[in-house]
């Protein structure tokens, strides 16, 4: 049996823009506790972008995001000494989890000289449906849709 939830903890929205999820991408970009690194690292890019591009930075930000936002992924289920992958649909507070964690991880692989440049590229990357994280999410879909046959084991 399992133990109870944990619960959900109410973050503050960032003072720039006022978004929930922008401070939840800066609390996932920090390392070592610096924050004020990570929001300098986060605002920098995003004016990089505005000046790469003719739309505004948050939106490029907002577009990358839902671009990244898995809808399908695959579970181990064990049944019998044989281990299935069972497609199951991702709950939307996992997409967003797994959207700013793939987006980060992405970035950080990326060859570019700054963290600033790599973010803002990734960013641009995403929201233009190429790059690193937005194939994650594509092989993602691919391998829950080529595990279809499994889903009735879906618990």
């Amino acid at each position: 049996m399992r133990r109870r939830k944990a619960p959900v903890r109410e973050i503050l929205p960032d003072p720039v823009y006022n978004s929930k999820l922008v401070s939840k991408f800066i609390n996932a970009l920090m390392l070592d506790g610096k924050k004020s690194v990570a929001s300098r690292i986060f605002y920098e890019a995003l004016e990089a972008v505005e000046k790469k591009g003719e739309e505004k930075g948050i939106d490029v930000f907002n577009k990358a995001v839902e671009n990244i936002k898995p809808v399908m992924e695959v579970k181990s289920r064990r049944i019998g000494g044989a281990t299935y992958q069972v497609p199951i649909e991702v709950r939307p507070v996992r997409q967003q989890a797994l959207a700013l964690r793939w987006l980060i991880s992405y970035t950080r692989k990326r060859s570019e000289r700054t963290m600033k440049d790599r973010l803002a590229n990734e960013l641009i990357d995403a929201a233009n449906e190429r790059g690193a994280s937005y194939k994650k999410k594509e092989d993602t879909y691919k391998m829950a849709e080529a595990n279809k046959a499994f889903a009735h084991y879906r618990w």
